[in-house]
């Protein structure tokens, strides 16, 4: 954390909190008590009127009239962003966010217990999916040039040698946009198609990626699918496109219209329900999507 952070961070915990110790800053900061001290003394160099207080009880105080009643945040606030912290940090976890759930909380003195809960599955490829992303965050940070071997959904593999930009979470697949020296153009990688990551020197940002960026994002065409649904699966549907999309045709059935891509992905979505759900048209979907599932039983024949 860069030191105009962490003094920033101070003034906000002290507008919170009446009493905080050096130990406490110092733990919280992963610093010394004497680059605390030195912290301290750049914040009264800047007009901050901090005090210190001595004996067990003892700490760094604000005095009062620099504090105010009507604080940026209130209690609801702050546990509804340690509720979205939390969650995330199951996805990708690093000091900096435990670091900043930690100053978060320590802006309110009333224990915090929330209301709503994020809970994600610990797979065992999410580990190497976490450490991947924290090597390709310090790269994008660091501005360091990547290599990496890259398999395509057809199985072929390439070699790429990448500046990295951006990370990306779509659903629950990550991705990692960049622009290809090999292409020389921005591209978006899916990270559990990169193998052998490494770093391989260092670059200059481009100044032209956000327009790239916004090229590169464009969503493929969608195609308007209607679906017969068992009862079995009628939840399913409801979360991923809600309520008013899921009709009742009788006890046991329901119907809905949504769109899709014309890809394998979406057959694959379509096939995981198995017989308990029956495309209704277009027709020309239902061919694509029964050619794809009569090449998976050959593989049984």
């Amino acid at each position: 954390m860069k030191k105009i952070e962490r003094l920033i961070s101070i003034v906000m915990i002290l507008l919170q909190k009446e009493v905080v110790s050096a130990s406490e800053f110092s733990h919280l900061f992963n610093v010394s008590k004497r680059t605390i001290q030195r912290d301290m003394e750049a914040l009264s160099y800047a007009n901050i009127p901090i005090y210190a207080e001595y004996g067990a009880e003892g700490g760094y105080a604000l005095m009062e009239e620099y504090k105010f009643d009507k604080r940026l945040l209130n209690h609801k606030d702050i546990e509804n962003i340690l509720v979205a912290l939390g969650g995330f940090e199951q996805l990708i976890t690093n000091n900096e966010i435990q670091a900043t759930i930690q100053k978060i909380a320590a802006m309110t003195n009333v224990n915090i217990s929330p209301k709503l809960d994020l809970t994600f599955y610990e797979w065992p490829g999410r580990k190497e999916i976490k450490e991947e992303i924290s090597f390709i965050s310090q790269a994008i940070e660091n501005h360091w040039l990547l290599k990496f071997d890259y398999v395509d959904q057809n199985g072929h593999t390439t070699y790429r040698s990448v500046e990295p930009y951006k990370i990306h979470l779509n659903e629950m697949h990550w991705y990692l946009f960049g622009y290809s020296l090999e292409r020389e153009d921005y591209r978006t990688f899916k990270l559990t198609r990169i193998l052998n990551l490494k770093k391989d020197g260092f670059f200059v940002p481009r100044s032209d990626k956000k327009v790239k960026e916004e090229k590169d994002s464009k969503r493929q065409d969608l195609v308007s699918v209607q679906l017969l649904l068992d009862v079995a699966v009628r939840e399913q549907f409801i979360e991923r496109y809600g309520k008013n999309a899921v009709a009742k045709v009788d006890t046991r059935s329901y119907i809905t219209t949504i769109e899709l891509p014309e890809s394998q992905y979406a057959y694959q979505f379509l096939a995981g329900f198995g017989n308990k759900i029956k495309i209704l048209k277009p027709k020309s979907y239902i061919a694509q999507f029964v050619n794809f599932l009569e090449e998976t039983v050959k593989l049984y024949k």
